[in-house]
């Protein structure tokens, strides 16, 4: 996970170590040079614990107008930093929260927060997504919370349980920068759509080629414009037909837009992981990189695609930072 600096004076890199364990960096010099900071880890185990969790790497960073930082991570914990990421506390309130001990892995072992939306008119106000473990709403700083995966479907549970709220499998949940109420998901079994305001997630189906995929963008003021990148779920994990395709709605979902200029039609095994779309303050520039290290730009909202780099490693984050004053 990466966080640009956006006017806050640092950039964050969050490095998965493997043998050596998550890692957190920052830069105040855009990039020039890095210190390592404190990396987020769950508190102590009791001695008579059978087993002690620790953090296996962070898959979310976000900033809040207060300039605190937050960070979700694998296996799933909260986490939040005031002082640049010095230091983290653990929201302890979400994992005691009833239901919580439903959770349970879906693409990795453990359950792991992948979305963190702040809403920009109340610091008080944040929602997050689980993987698997529903949505989860604070109006309290994260004092208290409610889950709200009202309405999602979780099919790969026995049909009699396909509706409950702490085994949903959000793979992405973003909300429109301008209309904060406005939210969309990315979602094992499809894409849906909720206002706050009713709190009821709308399921959208029947998009061509696909409804299942992990990434999603938002339009930064337009709550109904959407853009998702479809592929075939469980065994195959590749674009539906070897062809990588953006779907975009520009209707809240009434309709979708398949948007294939520029991106390849045959043989491609591109898939595009959570936090690999992006779009930019213009609403039109997004940038989208996949599992096979290949990197496509869009100027006109994604009509057409133009590749910009190719043969990298696998893609996990793209976002867009301030220009250089």
């Amino acid at each position: 996970m990466v966080l640009p600096d956006n006017g806050s004076g640092y950039m964050y890199a969050a490095l998965n170590l493997g043998h050596f364990g998550p890692k957190l960096h920052r830069s105040s010099n855009h990039g020039e040079t890095w210190e390592e900071v404190a990396t987020p880890a769950f508190p102590e185990a009791p001695k008579d614990a059978l087993e002690a969790k620790s953090v296996a790497f962070i898959w979310i960073l976000e900033r809040g107008i207060d300039d605190c930082l937050w960070a979700g991570t694998v296996p799933a914990g909260l986490f939040r930093s005031t002082d640049e990421g010095a230091s983290w506390e653990f929201i302890e309130s979400l994992n005691a929260s009833p239901g919580a001990e439903e959770w349970f892995g879906g693409g990795y072992d453990d359950p792991g927060i992948h979305s963190i939306a702040v809403d920009p008119r109340d610091q008080n106000k944040l929602t997050i997504a689980i993987s698997c473990g529903g949505v989860w709403h604070s109006e309290d700083n994260g004092v208290s919370w409610a889950n709200k995966s009202h309405g999602m479907r979780a099919a790969y549970l026995p049909p009699e349980m396909a509706g409950d709220l702490n085994t949903q499998d959000p793979h992405r949940m973003l909300a429109c920068p301008a209309d904060p109420d406005r939210l969309w998901v990315q979602h094992h079994n499809g894409i849906f759509r909720c206002d706050e305001t009713d709190g009821y997630w709308q399921e959208i189906d029947a998009v061509d080629p696909s409804t299942f995929g992990f990434a999603l963008a938002v339009h930064p003021e337009h709550p109904d414009t959407a853009w998702f990148v479809p592929a075939i779920k469980d065994e195959s994990r590749m674009p539906v037909n070897c062809a990588l395709v953006v779907t975009r709605t520009t209707d809240g979902g009434e309709t979708f837009q398949k948007l294939a200029s520029g991106l390849p039609q045959a043989h491609s095994y591109d898939l595009v992981y959570r936090h690999g779309l992006e779009v930019a303050g213009d609403g039109t520039t997004l940038i989208m990189g996949s599992t096979s290290g290949n990197v496509w730009a869009s100027v006109n909202a994604g009509d057409h695609w133009q590749q910009i780099a190719g043969n990298l490693a696998p893609v996990y984050c793209i976002r867009f930072a301030q220009a250089d004053s």
